[in-house]
């Protein structure tokens, strides 16, 4: 499987209008598009302006033939109205110590992902409730880190109550970039996990394979008892699907 995330802040209160493109314009036109299994429209749990839209395909080339077609750029066109601006501006010196204003880039991000493990052959048919962690691996230890997720971590969700679906992948463009991307019942069952122990016992099978930072970071709290955040090298972020559908046919 291959995975793409449209990430995006919204203008405020447009999430309805959003929905209705998306329920009546890019989930039809998404289910007659060649390879793609599933499609879904989500927003932040901690902040309903930001979201993405996730897509599932069969393989990589199906998922670039559609973006090369020109129907990614179509249906982004219809949704655009209702993202957000930025108010930032970006300021700099040039070599004649002249003062330059950039308007940065829109605030939507498009990020593809390969998968590595999953703990199902199908995903589910429908999705309520998604966690995504995001880590950053040492690249000469990918291959161990995905032995472990497929081996122990996954074997482990798929006795948790309320977990649907496992799916990790790495990033296309960076290949220190993992997504570990869990569906749950609710959020409820997603807390329960988080609560029990058992989420911090797996990241403790994954600890050898983290990045060089994170490794860094860790002996100083084993050696100093300091507690330290480590930015992005493990992020959680929890999403409510808004809308959503499967595509593959019932088996």
């Amino acid at each position: 499987m291959f995975m793409r995330l449209v990430q995006s802040r919204y203008r405020p209160h447009a999430l309805p209008m959003i929905r209705k493109i998306y329920d009546e314009k890019i989930i039809p036109t998404l289910r007659e598009m060649k390879g793609c299994l599933y499609a879904c429209l989500v927003k932040n749990e901690a902040d309903e302006d930001e979201g993405f839209s996730l897509t599932l395909w069969d393989s990589k080339e199906n998922a670039e033939t559609y973006v090369r077609s020109g129907t990614f750029q179509a249906l982004y066109s219809e949704v655009k109205p209702y993202l957000a601006d930025s108010s930032e501006w970006k300021v700099h010196l040039t070599k004649d110590l002249k003062i330059e204003y950039e308007q940065p880039e829109e605030q939507t991000v498009v990020k593809s992902y390969d998968e590595l493990a999953h703990s199902d052959e199908s995903v589910p048919s429908q999705m309520l409730y998604l966690r995504l962690l995001s880590l950053r691996v040492q690249p000469d230890k990918i291959s161990h880190f995905k032995q472990i997720y497929n081996n122990e971590v996954v074997t482990e969700l798929r006795s948790v109550k309320g977990c649907q679906f496992a799916y990790l992948t790495t990033s296309t463009e960076k290949e220190d970039e993992a997504i570990s991307l869990t569906v749950w019942d609710s959020k409820e069952d997603a807390d329960t996990y988080e609560k029990s122990g058992l989420f911090k016992k797996l990241i403790k099978k994954l600890e050898p394979t983290l990045s060089d930072l994170y490794q860094w970071k860790m002996s100083l709290d084993k050696e100093e008892n300091w507690k330290l955040r480590t930015s992005d090298d493990v992020a959680i972020k929890y999403y409510k699907v808004v809308t959503g559908e499967s595509f593959q046919s019932p088996s």
